[in-house]
């Protein structure tokens, strides 16, 4: 593990550069902010100029700061944001369409006959946030050219002319079958998209080309979805083995081995990775609204920003519950018309009681998710590895081991999902090297033993669910 790895971690948020060296010490950063087009009627947009511009500038100035020569690019993405574009010049032909955007939900419903059998075959649920449906959406309403594929399809042919995706991505666009590799024909027929010119599946270690985009002449290799990247940073290796993400959304994945179970209780499978010739799959389930929802949050008036949150927090929520379902419900509901909630307001509730109601929350709809998670792998949860910028806030993770009743590990890294795609990388250059080796050991920065007793966690979250269940009514 000698050589130094440019990972970029293209996110909704923003594109984060990071070159890690072959110890995994983070040499230098440089991220570029991005902010998505919030539309009526569900939409979520980005530019796409907009984001390869921000993977260029963000790469060429951690190169320029780390000051020392790297031997590959790795690239994590976003999942399930789609576009339309023209192959031979790679120029776009729509926006992004994001991986939050709803407006494919009509189009879902009209397929609903399909989604038992949709299920069974790709893991996953008929749902506007997975690929397909926005990308049948595109056709249908905005253009018939060119191609349409994942961001990562086209950021990658604009870095080196590659048409591919990884097996991670592909497994998250519901034209894929868990049981066996490539495009499932049927399946794309489902959706209307029979007949499209497909990337190329390759796996998570292989080099796909090469690019001078940042000045160097580099390899490009290790491609991976950002939340099976983080999974692989935080060492999630053996079955049974979670994280949770606190981004824009939250994400909880836990690792399954090589056996695709799929989930009884509504949450999704998908491929983990594919290294070395093997392939590992996570179950996984999403929180639409985390960051996003402290940012709004913040720009009403009840924070003055992100990193404030804990010092406006009141010591309780004082009865104030809060659903933050701003985009909707996720796993298990999936019910894209749920809406945010405060209950329990008197006169006496104060901004500190709905942050800290806003951030309960937050760890009460991932609470849900690590209960769903132990009944389909058979066993409970024994820990709680977490990760991203939320992870900050100690009110949010204290209130995470509390209601999960699980010791909650934060990652030591701000880069976990950049650290996961820089081990695919190094696993691409060095055929030698095991998983693990590449992934390398961690300490937790800072663990949260849960203070509540088990029966106080239970009783707010019972009635937590009765206000789900009146919210998605």
């Amino acid at each position: 593990m000698s050589e130094a790895i440019l990972a970029i971690d293209q996110g909704t948020s923003g594109t984060k550069a990071v070159v890690v060296d072959g110890r995994g010490a983070v040499c230098a950063t440089a991220e570029v902010s991005l902010r998505p087009d919030y539309l009526p009627g569900g939409g979520v947009e980005q530019d796409p100029e907009a984001l390869f511009a921000s993977v260029v500038t963000a790469g060429r100035q951690a190169l320029a700061a780390a000051g020392v020569p790297v031997a590959a690019v790795a690239l994590a993405n976003q999942g399930e944001t789609v576009l339309a574009w023209d192959r031979a010049t790679g120029a776009p032909l729509t926006r992004a369409v994001v991986w939050q955007d709803r407006r494919a939900e009509a189009l879902c419903g009209t397929l609903a006959g399909h989604g038992t059998r949709i299920a069974e075959r790709t893991g996953l649920v008929l749902d506007p946030y997975f690929s397909a449906p926005k990308m049948a959406w595109i056709r249908q309403n905005l253009t018939r050219d060119g191609v349409v594929t994942t961001t990562d399809t086209w950021l990658l042919h604009r870095l080196c002319g590659a048409f591919v995706t990884d097996a991670a991505t592909a497994s998250r666009s519901l034209l894929t079958s868990l049981d066996e590799p490539g495009w499932d024909s049927e399946l794309a027929a489902v959706f209307g998209l029979d007949g499209e010119p497909m990337p190329e599946i390759v796996a998570c270690d292989q080099i796909v080309g090469h690019t001078d985009v940042f000045g160097p002449t580099l390899p490009v290799g290790g491609l991976i979805v950002d939340q099976q990247a983080a999974l692989l940073a935080e060492s999630c290796l053996q079955p049974g083995s979670a994280k949770c993400t606190y981004g824009t959304g939250a994400f909880l994945l836990a690792q399954l081995g090589t056996e695709p179970v799929r989930s009884r209780w509504g949450l999704t499978t998908s491929v983990a990775w594919r290294l070395r010739d093997e392939t590992a799959f996570c179950v996984d389930g999403q929180v639409y609204t985390a960051a996003s929802a402290v940012r709004w949050a913040v720009e009403l008036g009840l924070a003055p920003a992100a990193d404030q949150l804990d010092t406006v927090a009141a010591d309780t929520s004082d009865g104030v519950i809060c659903v933050p379902a701003l985009a909707g419900l996720a796993a298990p509901w999936w019910n894209s018309a749920a809406t945010a909630s405060f209950t329990g307001m008197t006169l006496s509730s104060t901004r500190g009681h709905l942050v800290r109601a806003l951030l309960e929350g937050v760890a009460a709809q991932v609470t849900a998710l690590t209960g769903l998670v132990s009944a389909d792998i058979g066993r409970p949860l024994n820990r709680l590895r977490v990760d991203g910028g939320l992870t900050r806030s100690e009110v949010l993770m204290q209130a995470q081991a509390d209601l999960a009743q699980l010791p909650v590990e934060v990652y030591p890294s701000a880069h976990a999902t950049a650290l996961g795609a820089a081990a695919c990388a190094r696993l691409a250059i060095d055929p030698s090297l095991a998983v693990g080796d590449a992934v390398g050991a961690w300490t937790p920065q800072r663990t949260y033993d849960p203070h509540w007793p088990a029966e106080r966690a239970a009783d707010f979250l019972a009635r937590w669910r009765r206000i789900v269940e009146e919210t998605t009514k």
